[in-house]
């Protein structure tokens, strides 16, 4: 059987998932003007749950305060680029204070202005297992 080896990032997938990490950082840091300097101003974002969903500016998350502490970890990341467009699907779990609150995937729209890239929009699902999967770390230490 002949193992599949997985091509390395480009510069540019590189450059998307960093900005995707960029962005959980930030909201672990619960800065949301770090967040949303990650974006243009025009950025649209879009929680969404099982029976909701909110549209969101980048003002009105800017000046978000955050229900608590949040540790929110992403993992096996896939990007897509074309040209000056890209995608990064990133699931992730979330923690509140210390306790499980849930898991699902962040979505990422970005677009290459000038040399950087920057959120066109940001939408996630909240979900619970088995709709979507924890951290295959476990829990944060």
């Amino acid at each position: 059987m002949v193992e599949e080896i997985a091509p390395e990032p480009s510069a540019d997938e590189r450059a998307v998932l960093a900005v995707a990490e960029a962005a959980l950082v930030a909201i672990s840091d619960e800065d949301m003007v770090a967040f949303t300097d990650l974006m243009f101003e025009e950025a649209v974002i879009a929680p969404t749950g099982v029976d909701y969903i909110e549209i969101s500016s980048w003002a009105a998350e800017r000046a978000r305060e955050l229900p608590g502490e949040i540790v929110e970890r992403g993992f096996d990341a896939r990007a897509q680029v074309s040209g000056r467009v890209a995608s990064v699907w990133l699931p992730y779990d979330l923690y509140l204070d210390g306790e499980w609150s849930h898991c699902g995937v962040d979505i990422f729209t970005m677009v290459k202005d000038e040399e950087e890239w920057r959120i066109l929009s940001v939408a996630w699902s909240r979900l619970q297992p088995p709709a979507c999967a924890e951290h295959p770390d476990g829990p944060p230490a």
